[in-house]
């Protein structure tokens, strides 16, 4: 996966992550990133439980889940403007079609979006009016 300009928030902390945290469970020569106490691969049920635990302490409703990470990750590649194919090929689908089932836009892009058609729309009768009002 590409790290995309709008989230390189992200690889400071996969940095502090690898050169302070990861260190700490000493993994030896394990491969895993994430890896727990006994020097194993984190399983997803682990995770899972680590996130219902952040969600609970930030207050965010009990429907979100992990997966909710990838939907909101998309969502935002779209929302930024990447193509659909970049998208896509980011996150491992075959189809297109699967991506576009984890895309929810919000109401302020889908506004965007509709604005900035209405100028374009718009635009060539206002310069059309311009040039005749004279």
């Amino acid at each position: 996966m590409l790290t995309v300009p709008e989230v390189e928030w992200i690889v400071p902390v996969i940095e502090e992550w690898v050169a302070e945290v990861r260190p700490g469970f000493s993994p030896g020569r394990h491969p895993a990133l994430w890896v727990t106490e006994r020097c194993g691969r984190i399983g997803v049920r682990r995770l899972d439980e680590v996130f219902a635990t952040v969600r609970e302490r930030a207050g965010l409703p009990g429907e979100l889940d992990l997966h909710c990470l990838r939907h909101t990750y998309i969502t935002h590649l779209v929302e930024f403007g990447y193509p659909e194919r970049f998208v896509q090929q980011q996150v491992g689908h075959a189809y297109g079609s699967t991506t576009a089932l984890y895309t929810w836009v919000s109401d302020e892009y889908r506004n965007r979006l509709i604005e900035s058609a209405l100028r374009r729309r718009l635009a060539p009768a206002t310069k059309k009016e311009a040039t005749l009002s004279w």
